[in-house]
């Protein structure tokens, strides 16, 4: 297990004061131990007493705006906050912080899969305790619906990939894509470098920017190679779904 950065279990003791949040739990790559401080996101779901309605989405806010400006600077840090009662309704959206806002999405199956498989508590139950187990086909299912859901809508609009950030995005998440359709496994992000679908040149410098290095890659090659193969790949997902 990686080690928690401080600001985790700072957040966790903001969380717990509130009074109506009961568990804060780790996904993504901090529970796979794939976390790589300054270039990995802090991935979190906070369980919570009854729905978030405004005046605890506004205390939340601020809990995040602080942390954001001090020692989480840097390290975006986001959470879904997921009433405890409708938990196990994979279709309802909830509050979410992600990049500085308050938004509302789902909690995804990927991350219901890396919190059953992999995820634990900073405080309150573990999270097998909340959510079902997710099967090899669970697995495949998740990824298919992220495939032929945003990545669909993504891979339409050609423009979005020229953004060097969504390109090495979606090379990656392509590459766990494919491999959950698959095996039923999930793949970190530093191993997805090295399974995308991308010459050795452009691997290369993904890996480095993994590391937190500074390596541009040609904007307009590098768009057109991940856009291409994405394209691909949700074609693939769509004819597997059939």
């Amino acid at each position: 297990m990686v080690t928690s950065p401080p600001v985790v279990e700072e957040f966790g003791r903001e969380l717990a004061a509130l009074g109506w949040v009961s568990g804060l739990l780790v996904a993504g790559s901090l529970a796979t131990g794939d976390y790589i401080p300054r270039v990995s996101d802090l991935d979190l779901v906070a369980l919570v007493d009854g729905p978030v309605e405004e005046a605890r989405q506004a205390a939340l806010a601020d809990v995040h705006r602080r942390l954001d400006a001090g020692t989480g600077s840097g390290l975006n840090l986001g959470c879904v906050y997921v009433d405890t009662a409708i938990a196990l309704d994979v279709g309802v959206r909830h509050p979410t912080w992600t990049h500085g806002q308050l938004v509302q999405r789902i909690l995804s199956g990927i991350t219901r899969a890396e919190l059953v498989r992999h995820g634990y508590p900073i405080f309150g139950p573990v999270p097998r305790d909340i959510f079902p187990p997710m099967s090899n086909d669970d697995v495949r299912a998740a990824a298919h619906a992220e495939l032929t859901g945003y990545w669909a809508w993504a891979a339409r609009r050609p423009w979005l990939w020229w953004d060097p950030v969504i390109a090495d995005l979606g090379l990656t998440s392509m590459a766990r894509g494919r491999h959950a359709l698959g095996t039923g496994e999930l793949l970190t992000k530093s191993g997805a470098v090295q399974q995308a679908a991308a010459p050795a040149w452009l691997i290369e410098q993904l890996a480095a920017r993994r590391r937190g290095e500074s390596m541009p890659s040609p904007r307009l090659r590098t768009a057109l190679i991940a856009w291409r193969d994405a394209r691909r790949t949700v074609a693939r997902a769509r004819r597997e779904g059939q």
